[in-house]
């Protein structure tokens, strides 16, 4: 038997009870709804671009993902059908983040117990002996940016003068995150992520969840791109989780995408990285070939990071069709003793204002089990429906639901 837990990053379904305690600027999240949006935009000839008609998602379908935006929002999604005999839930969120950390840490059985620090949207945003600390550690006189912003927009309004200056930019939005971008010819890939690993201990005293390295190719003729060498050093959960869980019972862990990252590789055996198209073959690999009694925990970041901050409907949209296409090759690879999970860690609707993350619930569709109608669940649940999958002994937060 084995499992397999896929994140699709910021695919969430609306309805949160407590969206109205989180905002885009100054507008709550309340009425957010990631796929739901999504769905009606295409309905509306709005997400033309690359694509044409309603959204189509046959194989989510399939497995009840219209079910759970209905059990989350008591809505209907325009082209996705409710079904009988799939195996769903729409899970909320306890921790008090709308972001990675906070809902990768939940789905694998730890809400987070404490309050992350946010930096305020002041110039500058960040105190100077957080300035100097990286200054010391980059060798430079000083920083760029020192702000929140968008990570696209800021490397085309400052990169030319970080390659003139030698100068990190370093930036951060809604989330609790401190990110440095940098040119990986002119600062160097390696010196950049140098610099994060030596300032993250500073800043996760502070409980900023994650230091980022945002790495950039590219001049100022041609413009500024990030590359796919992105970096998340992360605050180590502050207990075991369940990839530790499974660990400790032989039960062999591998980790695709920003996983080992979020992690800090705490329960994990083998971390492959890469963009989304490099990760699903390694998705695919991975069912076809791991060996029994064998998880794998699985992200596919680009619906977030390249289309739901960038609030592109058209491109998100299309990433959602060609994961669902995608899926259903995985899908038919199974054995018949496996079990594998479809899920998310927050929202990041693309129709919304702002460009930051929107706090909604996610939905849970399974494979491999027997078809069950289960409602609205907490994300812990998920990872303790993997720990009695494995029967393994279980020390995190929630109960099996299946």
């Amino acid at each position: 038997m084995r499992a397999y837990l896929v994140v699709m990053d910021s695919v969430g379904i609306g309805g949160a009870p407590d969206s109205d305690r989180f905002f885009n600027g100054d507008v709550p999240d309340t009425g957010s709804n990631t796929v739901l949006n999504i769905a009606r935009a295409c309905a509306e000839g709005h997400a033309n671009q690359g694509r044409h008609g309603p959204l189509n998602l046959p194989t989510l379908t399939r497995l009840g993902l219209g079910n759970a935006i209905h059990a989350a929002t008591g809505e209907m999604a325009p082209n996705l059908a409710m079904v009988s005999g799939a195996t769903w839930a729409a899970a909320t969120e306890k921790s008090l983040g709308k972001d990675t950390p906070s809902g990768h840490w939940e789905l694998a059985g730890l809400t987070v117990p404490w309050d992350w620090h946010y930096f305020p949207k002041s110039d500058p945003s960040f105190p100077s002996d957080v300035t100097d600390a990286v200054c010391r550690a980059a060798g430079v006189s000083g920083i760029l940016g020192n702000c929140h912003a968008s990570g696209t927009e800021i490397i085309q309004k400052l990169g030319q003068r970080h390659v003139e200056t030698g100068q990190p930019i370093c930036y951060t939005s809604i989330d609790s995150v401190f990110q440095i971008a940098a040119h990986e010819t002119h600062f160097g890939l390696e010196r950049l992520y140098d610099l994060c690993a030596a300032i993250a201990p500073m800043l996760h005293e502070m409980r900023v969840g994650r230091v980022i390295a945002r790495p950039f190719v590219g001049d100022q003729e041609t413009g500024w791109t990030r590359t796919s060498n992105r970096r998340d050093f992360a605050i180590e959960p502050p207990r075991p989780v369940l990839t530790n869980d499974l660990q400790n019972a032989g039960v062999h862990t591998r980790a695709i995408g920003k996983i080992g990252d979020i992690f800090s590789m705490q329960g994990i055996d083998h971390c492959v990285k890469g963009d989304d198209e490099t990760l699903m073959v390694e998705l695919d690999d991975h069912v076809r070939h791991a060996p029994d009694h064998s998880f794998t925990f699985a992200n596919f970041v680009e619906f977030d990071s390249l289309y739901g901050h960038r609030r592109d409907v058209s491109g998100y949209a299309r990433a959602l069709e060609w994961f669902d296409q995608k899926m259903a090759g995985v899908l038919s690879q199974l054995r018949p003793d496996d079990m594998l999970i479809l899920t998310a860690d927050h929202g990041n609707d693309p129709t919304w204002v702002g460009t930051d993350h929107t706090r909604e619930r996610v939905p849970v569709l399974i494979a491999g089990a027997l078809p069950k109608d289960i409602g609205v669940i907490g994300f812990s649940d998920v990872a303790a429906t993997i720990a009695r999958f494995f029967d393994v002994p279980y020390g995190g937060e929630g109960k099996n639901i299946v």
